[in-house]
């Protein structure tokens, strides 16, 4: 089974940069702010109403499993490719960033009124993350 010879730990250091780019791309003096306001909210509410154990725990399980599949897709086109780099990987994970995250996730916020600066803002995060994943993914395959 290919997921046995995936780099584990390649899959999780790749997790870990998509984390913490994540958290600087939504942070209070990046695009936090904008977003927020864009979404309706205002300045006294407070984000993820919820557990925040869970909501970030979340957030770096559906990383991992971002991560997994950036690596799982490098894995079979790499096969083809013996010179398959960082570059590949980078390209790689920009591509299913905007053809994938991009393209699926715009219905979803337009049907649920947030419009294209919202989606702008959240697509955004997703392609730069899964091209952070690829650009390691692909240096240490």
């Amino acid at each position: 089974m290919f997921l046995a010879e995936l780099n584990w730990l390649a899959i999780l250091v790749a997790t870990l940069a998509a984390f913490v780019a994540g958290a600087v791309w939504f942070g209070p003096k990046t695009f936090f702010p904008l977003w927020w306001k864009l979404m309706g909210k205002g300045p006294g509410e407070e984000p993820g109403t919820g557990n925040m154990v869970v909501l970030f725990g979340s957030t770096f399980v559906a990383a991992l499993v971002e991560a997994t599949a950036v690596a799982s897709v490098i894995y079979f086109v790499a096969a083809a490719d013996p010179g398959f780099g960082t570059l590949q990987g980078g390209l790689t994970g920009l591509l299913l960033g905007v053809g994938l995250a991009a393209a699926s996730s715009l219905s979803h916020r337009l049907f649920a009124g947030h419009g294209f600066r919202v989606w702008a803002i959240e697509v955004g995060s997703d392609v730069v993350n899964l091209t952070i994943m690829g650009l390691i993914l692909g240096s240490w395959r």
